[in-house]
């Protein structure tokens, strides 16, 4: 190639950020990169780079000047201010129409604010997520772009190219919508991948501690999943974690402290569904049971005050078995659903046309939560565009319907043996509230109303008509 400019601009040379520009030469693009210190860079082009198509920059100035206009320049850098102030950096280096992208991991409002602020200036903004870890990156990763609707045209083709492939060379990236869409739809994704990994973490606990199975027996059992309808990433590396062993020959996850780590974006998607008013119980519970997990020192001195049952564990432990993989494929599609819940009402609070058919096929591969259960959310939205719950879609009907015996029975064994599963529990609560006519929040308003004057609605009056009682002067 022997272009004078450069396809695309690249800052932030940390794992994502190298392991990008590195996907993006493999695909025949010439790429500028910046970082703020010189030692990545020089690694990167020196010891990486697999032919002279990655230049590097420490100049900003003279990085800008290298890209083929309208310009490209994608950040890859930690969320946040450092964002801001590089877009800053930018503003004045750049020309009108010039489009800047942001791939890392930033809270969607600052993306709306950006794309405003920009698109203000003259300027194009894309709020790019990136999902896949440092292999998606480097091999293709599912991209998830939303912003500025004029930019996607000119970052299609790279944005395609470099992304993961699933069925038919079929891309894992297409446009979202618009200004915070995109980042939205990632923080959502990872809202999920908490779940997922909550969920395979509590039926790895109940084979530990209630069946008492064996690591090998436990990778024997994540393995056979992860050939049937559970397939996916997670359980396929959870099958390879159980096994693996140190360096004395233990397993190495039995070594390992029990305290969680995270990077909040579980955490905002909790509380953006507690600002929009959708139930989002099972990803809450994930995000707590790492905070729960993190106060180490406290549990373990709780541990030695607090009793729970110490029965030993009786039954077919073939049937259990079975019991979890129900468990854990019911609790799955309420997880799914609750956070598709979560995108629609997103969607109608800031006005974005998504594509949630397209979304579920974006996840498809390249992401962490990749699974052949995707397709089915894929199939639920083509048959229904309207979908109000992923429940109430003939497939996913059928599937949980059939499973719930199993799921209760392990959420039952679990309790009786003082085994925490918050996720599954927590599910299993939300479809039983989801499919009950009648709640007992008619005693809710009654309290409210009898405390606060908050008044409530009647059965038998018409909607949106409120009353109050005087409940103590009434006995």
């Amino acid at each position: 190639m022997n272009k004078l400019h450069s396809d695309i601009g690249l800052i932030g040379l940390g794992v994502m950020g190298s392991s990008l520009a590195l996907n993006m030469e493999s695909n025949g693009y010439r790429v500028s990169v910046h970082n703020r210190t010189s030692p990545q860079i020089d690694n990167l082009i020196n010891n990486r780079s697999k032919s002279n198509n990655i230049i590097g920059f420490a100049n900003l100035e003279e990085f800008v000047g290298s890209i083929e206009k309208p310009r490209k320049i994608m950040l890859m850098v930690v969320a946040g201010t450092v964002v801001d102030d590089y877009i800053n950096k930018l503003i004045p280096l750049i020309d009108k129409g010039d489009i800047i992208i942001d791939g890392g991991n930033s809270h969607y409002p600052d993306t709306i604010r950006r794309t405003k602020e920009l698109e203000d200036k003259g300027f194009q903004f894309i709020g790019a997520g990136v999902s896949g870890g440092e292999e998606g990156a480097l091999k293709g990763p599912s991209i998830m772009p939303g912003g500025s609707v004029s930019a996607w045209p000119e970052v299609r083709g790279i944005f395609q190219a470099i992304s993961a492939k699933v069925e038919g060379n079929e891309p894992c990236c297409d446009w979202i919508g618009e200004d915070g869409s995109g980042h939205f739809v990632k923080m959502v994704h990872n809202g999920i991948e908490y779940g997922d990994m909550q969920l395979i973490c509590e039926a790895y606990q109940i084979m530990k501690d209630v069946l008492d199975m064996s690591n090998d027996e436990m990778h024997q059992v994540f393995k056979k999943w992860n050939e049937g309808e559970l397939s996916s990433y997670l359980i396929e590396i959870t099958a390879d974690i159980v096994k693996f062993k140190d360096k004395d020959g233990t397993y190495l996850v039995d070594n390992i402290l029990d305290a969680a780590g995270q990077k909040g974006t579980g955490k905002w998607t909790a509380t953006v569904a507690l600002e929009l008013g959708t139930p989002l119980t099972l990803i809450g519970e994930a995000v707590f049971s790492r905070y729960l997990s993190s106060i180490k020192q406290e549990r373990i001195q709780a541990s030695k005050l607090l009793s729970g049952p110490s029965h030993a564990f009786e039954g077919n432990k073939e049937q259990v078995l079975n019991d979890i993989h129900d468990a854990l494929y019911a609790s799955k599609i309420v997880s799914y659903a609750q956070g598709y819940a979560l995108l629609t009402k997103a969607a109608k609070e800031f006005n974005w046309n998504l594509n949630y058919g397209g979304i579920a096929l974006m996840w498809r591969g390249g992401c962490i939560i990749r699974s052949a259960f995707l397709t089915k959310i894929k199939d639920a939205y083509d048959a229904n565009s309207e979908l109000q719950n992923l429940l109430l879609d003939p497939f996913f009907k059928d599937k949980i319907n059939k499973s719930q015996d199993g799921w209760r029975r392990v959420c039952s064994l679990a309790i009786s043996h003082g085994v925490p599963i918050p996720a599954m529990t927590s599910s299993l609560s939300y479809f039983d509230g989801y499919r009950t006519e009648r709640l007992p929040a008619n005693l809710l308003q009654a309290q409210r109303d009898y405390f606060g004057a908050h008044t409530y609605e009647r059965l038998d009056a018409k909607k949106g008509e409120f009353f109050h009682t005087e409940w103590i002067k009434g006995n």
